[in-house]
């Protein structure tokens, strides 16, 4: 199976990240934002994008619905806050998997989403999570362009939280998993400013 790529797009300009892309070869961009628009960065909205794509040799797939953070999904909340291990029990979050796995079988793909850090964003902390050590490498494109492993990225998560040194109480991979759960309760979408985040991001003020 193919390499699967992530991207954020960031603050950068949208040739910028077009010519990531191609660097590294791929072939179909999955866009796993909840909202495929951006007040502050309109060259990355959905139509502006998938134009962009197409120009340059590239297809577009809009998988926010199945992999998004902003889950519709009730049951995906407790107290207002997304918990990334009830999303992950969902049946569009397992289709969305599952499509990316398919993807990869034909082509290059790259998951983006808007965050430059993969540690900060759920296309690293929850989508990648789930597809780590299925058969393919993961590789995040960072904002020069750059490469960074899926694994290099935990070691980085590990450091960030203080849990790199060897525990007498937990193997390495519970480390990362315990590493993963923090993480993914510090940047989770909560639901209680959805209101006040989508009108600032409608003026561009965020």
């Amino acid at each position: 199976m193919n390499t699967l790529f992530t991207i954020g797009h960031s603050n950068h300009e949208i040739g910028v990240l077009v010519e990531q892309l191609r660097r590294h070869s791929v072939q179909v961009v999955a866009d796993v934002r909840s909202r495929p628009y951006s007040g502050r960065f309109p060259q990355f909205n959905r139509s502006v994008l998938k134009l962009a794509l197409s120009a340059n040799g590239m297809q577009y797939v809009f998988l926010g619905h199945e992999l998004g953070a902003r889950r519709q999904e009730a049951c995906c909340y407790v107290d207002g806050q997304a918990r990334y291990d009830l999303v992950a029990k969902t049946d569009a979050f397992a289709e969305g998997l599952d499509r990316v796995r398919q993807g990869l079988r034909k082509y290059r793909v790259a998951l983006l989403c808007a965050e430059g850090d993969p540690l900060t964003c759920h296309r690293t902390i929850l989508v990648c999570r789930h597809l780590r050590g299925k058969g393919f490498p993961i590789q995040h494109i960072l904002a020069d362009g750059s490469l960074e492993s899926q694994e290099s990225a935990e070691d980085r998560l590990l450091a960030k939280l203080g849990k790199s040194q060897p525990s007498l109480f937990a193997t390495h991979e519970q480390l990362v998993e315990q590493a993963y759960d923090e993480q993914g309760s510090r940047i989770a979408f909560r639901q209680t400013n959805a209101v006040w985040e989508e009108e600032l991001e409608a003026t561009g003020r965020t």
